[in-house]
C-alpha cells in the first residue's frame, strides 16, 4: 500500500530510520531507492537519537558520510511513552527537542538543522518549489480541460429559459437553423440540390422518349382515328377532327412525365428535408420539436406537389385546348391526283395520306415536347423549389406564434441524460474556474 503512493513523482518521501538500527538495512532506505533512483524527492529523517547506547552517535549519517542522500538527513526527537503517559503536549515536546539537540555534545554543531520544527520548514519549502515548478502545466490542464468543457457545452446547448418570449425565440432561431442547411442543400453549399437538376436534364427527357407515340401513330391507330372521327361522311379536303383526336391524345401521354418530374422532386425535398434535420445539431436536443418541424415541412412538401402537379398537368392542357394553327399552315399542301380537288373520298383513306397524316401530327407532337421539356421545369422550380425556399416553415411559425407557455415548454422538452449530463458539465466547468482563480490569486513570491 505504502509503495501505491510513493511511486507517484509528485509525492515527497520521508525515509524515516531509528538511529539505533543500521541505516543499510533500513527498509525505508531500500524502498525510497527504488521508486525514487535519484534521491530528488526523498528525505532522510532519523529518530532515536536520545535512545543510541552512550559512546555512539549517528552524526556520520546525519553529515551523510555514511549513507548520502541528495537532501541533508534531519535528526528528530520525540516524545517518549513516559512523556505521553504524562501528558507532554507538543509544544513542550518541540521544546524539549531544541533543548537536547542545543546542549547534545555529539549534535550541537547541527542544531539548527536538526528537529521536527526545521523538519516541516524544510518539506513546506521543497512542498512549495514542487508547486512553482509544476504551476504552469497545471494551468495549462486546468484550461485545456475548461476548453474541453465549453465546448461539449456548446455542442449540449445551453439551458433553455422559462419565459415564454425566450422560449418562442429559441424555437424560431432553431428553426431558422434548420430553415438555412435546408437552403444550403438546394444552393449547392452542400450536396443534394444538383439531384433537381438531374431530374430535369436525365429523367425527364428520357421518360419523354418513351412515350409510345410510334404506336398511337402506327398506320392502323391512324386509320382508326381518322375514320373514327368521320363519321358517316368522310372528310372533303383535310381530315381535321382526326388531326385533332391524334394530337388529343398524343398530348395526353405527357401527364405522365409532367407528375413523375413533380414527384421525383418531391421526394428529393423531403430527402433534404431528411439530412438537414439530422444535420442541425441544436434540434437534437429536443425530440419533439424535431419531430414537429419535420411533419410541418413535410406538409408543406405536400401542398407544394399538389401545386406542381396542377401546374403541370395544366401545361399540358393548354397544349391540348388551342392547338398552334401556324405550325399546320406552313405544312405543304397535299396535291390531289390530277388536280381535281372532288377526288374520290376513298382516296382519303390511302396509305400515303395516312403517313402524312401521322407524320403532320408527330411532327407537332415533337414540336409541344419540346415546348413541355423547357416549361414543365420551370413549373416544378416555381411551384415546389422555389415554394420550399421561401416558405417551407411559414404555416408553422404562424401556428407556434399562438402557442401558450405550456405548449412552448412541451416543445422544447430535452432527454433527461442529456440534462444531467449539461448539469455535471458545468458543475465542473465551475469547479475548474474557481481553481484557476485561486491559483492566479496566490502570489509565490515569498523565498
Amino acid at each position: 500500500m505504502v509503495r501505491s503512493y510513493v511511486d507517484k513523482p509528485n509525492c515527497l518521501i520521508l525515509a524515516i530510520s531509528p538511529a539505533n538500527q543500521d541505516i543499510a538495512t533500513s527498509d525505508a532506505i531500500k524502498l525510497a531507492r527504488e521508486v525514487d533512483p535519484t534521491g530528488d524527492r526523498t528525505f532522510g529523517v532519523l529518530t532515536k537519537l536520545d535512545l543510541m547506547d552512550k559512546g555512539t552517535n549517528a552524526v556520520d549519517v546525519l553529515e551523510g558520510r555514511s549513507y548520502r542522500l541528495q537532501h541533508p538527513w534531519v535528526g528528530v526527537v520525540n516524545r517518549s511513552q513516559a512523556d505521553i503517559n504524562k501528558s507532554v503536549d507538543m509544544i513542550a515536546a518541540r521544546r524539549k527537542e531544541r533543548e537536547y539537540f542545543q546542549t547534545s555534545p555529539d549534535y550541537g554543531h547541527l542544531a539548527s538543522r536538526m528537529g521536527s520544527e526545521y523538519l516541516a520548514k524544510l518539506l513546506s519549502k521543497q512542498l512549495e518549489n514542487a508547486i512553482k515548478a509544476r504551476i504552469p502545466s497545471i494551468l495549462s490542464l486546468i484550461n485545456k480541460t475548461m476548453d474541453e468543457l465549453e465546448s461539449e457545452m456548446n455542442h449540449l446547448g445551453r439551458p433553455i429559459a422559462v419565459d415564454a418570449g425566450a422560449q418562442l425565440y429559441t424555437i424560431l432561431e432553431l428553426c431558422r437553423a434548420f430553415d438555412r442547411i435546408f437552403k444550403e442543400h438546394l444552393d449547392g453549399g452542400r450536396p443534394g440540390g444538383e439531384r433537381v437538376y438531374g431530374v430535369f436534364d436525365n429523367q425527364l427527357p428520357a421518360a419523354l422518349k418513351k412515350l409510345p407515340f410510334d404506336r398511337h401513330l402506327s398506320l392502323q391507330n391512324v386509320r382508326k382515328v381518322v375514320s373514327e372521327a368521320d363519321g358517316y361522311q368522310p372528310h372533303l379536303i383535310a381530315p381535321e377532327q382526326g388531326y385533332r383526336r391524334l394530337i388529343d391524345g398524343a398530348l395526353g401521354y405527357f401527364k405522365g412525365p409532367a407528375e413523375a418530374s413533380v414527384d421525383a422532386v418531391h421526394f428529393i425535398l423531403k430527402e433534404i428535408v431528411r439530412k438537414s434535420l439530422n444535420e442541425t445539431q441544436e434540434l437534437k436536443r429536443f425530440p419533439t420539436l424535431q419531430t414537429e418541424v419535420a411533419a410541418a415541412a413535410n406538409e408543406a412538401l405536400e401542398r407544394f406537389r399538389e401545386d406542381g402537379r396542377k401546374t403541370a398537368t395544366r401545361l399540358v392542357d393548354m397544349e391540348s385546348s388551342y392547338l398552334t394553327v401556324e405550325f399546320f399552315r406552313k405544312l405543304p399542301q397535299e396535291v390531289e391526283k390530277g388536280g381535281n380537288p372532288q377526288a374520290s373520298a376513298m382516296d382519303r383513306y390511302t396509305e400515303a395520306h395516312l403517313r402524312r397524316i401521322g407524320s403532320n401530327v408527330s411532327a407537332y407532337v415533337g414540336m409541344v415536347c419540346e415546348t413541355l421539356k423547357n416549361s414543365i421545369p420551370k413549373a416544378v422550380v416555381y411551384c415546389q423549389v422555389r415554394e420550399a425556399k421561401n416558405s417551407l416553415l411559414n404555416h408553422f411559425y404562424t401556428q407556434v406564434g399562438r402557442k401558450e407557455g405550456k405548449q412552448l415548454a412541451a416543445l422544447l422538452d430535452e432527454d433527461p441524460a442529456l440534462m444531467e449530463r449539461r448539469e455535471g458539465c458545468a458543475k465542473r466547468l465551475e469547479l475548474y474556474k474557481a481553481a484557476r482563480d485561486e491559483i492566479d490569486a496566490v502570489s509565490w513570491a515569498r523565498s
